[in-house]
């Protein structure tokens, strides 16, 4: 366990790995484990997180504003010479966040990363990175993001059942800036989310939206309807290319609710999430 004394630099580690991911030549997934305590929460940050996110401003924290706190140690994680894979070209695919109870603003958080259940999948192998916020030594919220890293799978399997999207509730227009105004907040400035003419050198006609702001963007239109104890658990799809117009629908499961993000034209989707 490596104990951190201030968050890693997001500006250093993406030029560090894309100049080193060519050296990756797979194998196992390093035990390292980050932690970094005492973390506070920024109003001010706190509060531009939610308005690019949609959420509204109180004391609580979303629960997916965690991941943009823990986000530059699974970074460093993913970017150590000890990483198997190239951080460039691993997918984010899935996305489960467990909360046990709400958080405050005014709330101290101790921050744990790992890697673990590296696996093989039809496209290639997938891997998770374990994210977890600790108070007074207690777990508070998990976060588990898994990747995929295309090439050498079996093929097969993964075949879609996708039938039609069902009515959507809600149609949001996700504006052009959508991925820069994330990166902003969230760290995140992978140059697929930014612009047209960067998008377009890793094989994107346009910019496409985050993953994590997708998902973020959806648990924001439960607000004020979630429990204080609740999984969200997605699955990304296809990309958002911006500008979008997006469709939104929510079901009543016997779990607890259903919900899906979809291409508001063509009815591609994006996302499929579960609330329980």
């Amino acid at each position: 366990m490596v104990e951190l004394s201030a968050p890693p630099s997001l500006r250093v580690l993406y030029p560090k790995a894309v100049l080193t991911g060519f050296r990756r030549k797979g194998g196992e997934l390093p035990d390292t484990v980050y932690t970094l305590s005492g973390v506070t929460t920024d109003p001010t940050h706190l509060a531009a997180y939610d308005r690019v996110c949609g959420f509204r401003l109180t004391d609580e924290l979303p629960a997916t504003y965690p991941h943009v706190l823990t986000f530059p140690l699974q970074i460093k994680l993913m970017s150590g010479s000890d990483f198997p894979f190239p951080l460039v070209g691993s997918v984010h695919v899935a996305n489960r966040i467990t909360t046990v109870r709400p958080l405050r603003i005014d709330e101290k958080l101790d921050l744990r990363v790992r890697l673990e259940n590296l696996r093989d999948h039809p496209r290639g192998r997938q891997f998770d990175v374990v994210s977890e916020a600790y108070v007074d030594g207690e777990v508070v919220w998990t976060d588990v993001s898994t990747y995929l890293r295309r090439g050498g799978g079996s093929g097969g399997g993964e075949k879609s059942g996708h039938a039609g999207p069902p009515e959507p509730t809600a149609v949001w227009r996700v504006p052009d800036d959508t991925g820069r105004r994330y990166g902003e907040v969230s760290g995140d400035r992978n140059p697929i989310h930014l612009y047209r003419l960067t998008a377009r050198m890793f094989g994107f006609p346009r910019a496409i939206a985050h993953g994590m702001w997708t998902k973020a963007r959806c648990l924001a239109a439960f607000e004020g309807r979630l429990p204080d104890a609740y999984t969200v658990d997605v699955a990304f799809k296809l990309p958002v290319l911006l500008p979008a117009r997006v469709g939104f629908a929510a079901a009543d499961t016997d779990g607890g609710r259903r919900f899906d993000l979809f291409d508001a034209k063509s009815g591609k989707p994006h996302l499929t999430g579960e609330i329980s």
